[in-house]
């Protein structure tokens, strides 16, 4: 693709970067294809490439972002199917980053969206203020349909609807601090319990702790880790995302100079394309380039680091059927594609996969609270795919993925990892108990 930046303009590191992504575009489309919106909508402005020629005439004319160029840019779900399907090598996700960024920065959005979006950035990567949200939007549950009379404020009667019946207390496994291994011990390695995960489902990090225990793994929950900044980098808030990564680097860094750690294991899929991304996203940052990528350089999921370390013991007698689908941040963002079926079926399981399983189930991170008619569209269609497995169990490794697909089936979402640890003796996992 041509471009047509000034020399002045291409000494803005934004603007740099995208000429160098830009210019890789050959105009194929066969991005269109594999794109959840453009197949729902079959608009090429809701498409990735698209979506590219939308920013770079926003980047080339220096503008204001536009009502226009917004709404297609947030009807994207930064699924990064495009990035698999791309025969260019055209790095859509660090220019999508980019113009979320430039558009927080020159366009004001209406001022409930605006609000909606403070609220989400304020709660959902606190796990103390997400878990009295929790509380309280189980009280006012009733009013959801209230809000979803009024087009802006249907955000809210999404995050009331969605909120779940109970939540549960984590265990002493979650707790900040070292987990030791009672067997002989063959490595050490930090686990980031994520804002949600450890509020929506604490089982995941704890069934994490036990499988990496039994396989000889020391865990190291670290103290000042938080969230991994995701959530505000996909909001193109910045400078609070860019704060998060710094604490989290700072909190990691810690324990490699300390103890030492071999890796640092993330089981939400999500939350680990984006730690693989801290050396780029804190590139020019003199003080902490070298620092991020070091951290990118160590971020392993889960599934990917058991299946380095030749996961086994499994007891399993019950060869049950999973459906596995594959998080879109885990397939597109982090190419872990086959791992973690190879461990299902290691453990026991029949392992089917999910017809369509390229294409995302409407989560992607807030996307089906601020967009829920697609994401609702895209769950759908993900759910009668995932049915015509005929699955007993569905199984998962992003939380956001297992909450969004638990909405709607009476079938148990359950994570990778939950699974594993019934497999090796471990309690069953909560969902199934019934």
């Amino acid at each position: 693709m041509q471009t047509n930046f000034s020399p002045e303009q291409l000494q803005t590191p934004r603007i740099k970067l995208a000429d160098d992504i830009l210019r890789k575009c050959v105009h194929c489309g066969f991005c269109t294809a594999t794109c959840p919106t453009y197949v729902l909508l079959g608009d090429e402005l809701d498409s990735p490439r698209g979506r590219i020629y939308q920013i770079k005439d926003m980047f080339e004319t220096g503008n204001k972002a536009g009502p226009e160029t917004t709404k297609h840019l947030d009807r994207c779900l930064s699924c990064l199917s495009c990035m698999t399907t791309c025969p260019s090598g055209v790095h859509y996700m660090h220019l999508v980053d980019e113009a979320r960024a430039y558009v927080q920065e020159t366009h004001q959005r209406p001022l409930i969206d605006r609000m909606i979006r403070m609220v989400l950035a304020m709660v959902l990567p606190y796990p103390g203020r997400f878990s009295l949200a929790l509380k309280a939007a189980r009280l006012a549950k009733p009013l959801a349909g209230a809000f979803n009379t009024f087009a802006s404020l249907k955000p809210m009667g999404v995050m009331l609807a969605i909120a779940p019946d109970r939540i549960d207390k984590p265990g002493p496994l979650s707790r900040t601090g070292v987990h030791r291994t009672d067997e002989t011990k063959s490595g050490r390695v930090a686990l980031l319990t994520g804002c949600a995960n450890s509020v929506l489902e604490p089982s995941i990090n704890e069934a994490s702790v036990r499988v990496l225990n039994r396989a000889g793994i020391e865990v190291v929950i670290p103290p000042g880790m938080g969230c991994c900044g995701s959530l505000e980098h996909h909001l193109g808030m910045e400078d609070g995302a860019l704060a998060k990564v710094k604490t989290n680097v700072d909190a990691w860094m810690a324990e490699i100079d300390g103890d030492g750690l071999d890796a640092i294991i993330i089981n939400a899929s999500g939350c680990g394309t984006t730690v693989k991304d801290y050396g780029h996203m804190l590139r020019l940052d003199k003080a902490y380039a070298n620092k991020a990528a070091i951290v990118s350089g160590l971020a392993r999921d889960i599934t990917e680091y058991l299946a380095s370390i030749k996961l086994g013991g499994f007891t399993n007698k019950r060869p049950l059927r999973v459906t596995y689908h594959s998080a879109c941040s885990m397939q597109h963002g982090q190419k872990i594609k086959t791992t973690p079926k190879e461990l299902l079926s290691n453990a026991g399981f029949e392992v089917a996969d999910v017809p369509e399983g390229h294409l995302c189930c409407g989560s992607a991170g807030v996307y089906n609270i601020m967009q829920s008619e697609l994401a609702d569209q895209l769950k759908s269609r993900k759910l009668t795919n995932i049915a015509k497995t005929s699955p007993q169990i569905i199984a998962a490794g992003n939380i956001g993925c297992i909450t969004q697909l638990a909405s709607r089936t009476g079938i148990p979402v359950v994570h990778t990892i939950e699974l594993l640890d019934w497999a090796q003796g471990g309690p069953k996992p909560v969902k199934m108990a019934n």
